[in-house]
């Protein structure tokens, strides 16, 4: 009886470990269906009008839930072994505000990115539009986010994104310091991955494929187990975006071309 009872204690141990990250993962994958099924039929080209701006919020949380839960699995995992180590009662529960906290940064990143792209656009420059200067601000964007990729911040912030032992320094214990801690956590993501971001902008923020390439090199930077390889090969491939929206903009897969 004492050896059944063991394994029961041993399977149920492996289970809280691996829940959170069952939880994250569903709640990704049901992002990615609802996202999709809202962006059907609307353009997803540079320049489309984001709507107004609680639609945009709702819209673009189920979208950084989509993108970056994924790739938080191991930061949620080690937040969860940490937390059972400590005897939390709910380590499952602490990392769900611990996700919850890492995408309400993520949400004030978005209001600020609908803020600046709002304001830009009511400005009704006429050389911004796509057949003058916009796809050359468009690839400008992407070039300048190609740029930030190679500097000490992204390096910096991405360590943090991608070392279990620096979150281990910053846990908070219990479920109410788990949102703090993933407010640091997510703040460091964001200065990781903002310029990311701001491609998607450039080339519609709304375009689905798009979402998953980008979402792909998120997770590429914080997951391959070489971090100069995954960045370097995403500024090459984010500069030569820039040039091809610039230059050849029909010839960018997938890029819905305004007009």
């Amino acid at each position: 009886m004492s050896g059944e009872s063991e394994c029961y204690r041993t399977v149920g141990d492996r289970l809280r470990h691996v829940t959170p990250a069952i939880v994250l993962i569903g709640v990704a994958a049901t992002c990615w269906v609802v996202t999709a099924q809202r962006m059907q039929g609307m353009d997803m080209g540079p320049g489309t009008p984001l709507g107004g701006v609680g639609w945009f919020a709702v819209v673009w949380v189920t979208m950084m839930a989509a993108m970056m839960l994924p790739s938080l699995l191991p930061m949620a995992l080690t937040h969860a072994r940490v937390s059972t180590g400590a005897g939390a009662a709910s380590p499952t529960a602490a990392s769900a505000v611990f996700a919850g906290g890492y995408l309400l940064v993520w949400a004030g990143a978005g209001l600020v990115a609908y803020a600046l792209f709002d304001g830009v656009r009511s400005l009704g420059l006429p050389w911004l539009a796509w057949n003058q200067g916009g796809r050359y601000l468009a690839g400008g964007v992407i070039l300048g986010a190609a740029l930030y990729e190679s500097t000490p911040a992204k390096s910096r912030c991405l360590r943090h994104c991608r070392n279990p032992e620096l979150l281990t320094r910053r846990w908070r214990p219990g479920v109410p310091g788990a949102l703090p801690t993933g407010l640091e956590h997510g703040a460091f993501c964001v200065g990781s991955s903002w310029a990311l971001m701001t491609v998607l902008f450039a080339v519609g923020v709304m375009n689905v494929t798009w979402m998953v390439v980008l979402a792909a090199l998120v997770a590429i930077q914080k997951l391959l187990p070489s971090d100069r390889v995954a960045v370097g090969a995403s500024v090459a491939f984010i500069a030569i975006l820039g040039v091809a929206v610039a230059v050849a903009p029909h010839q960018v897969p997938a890029l819905t071309v305004p007009g």
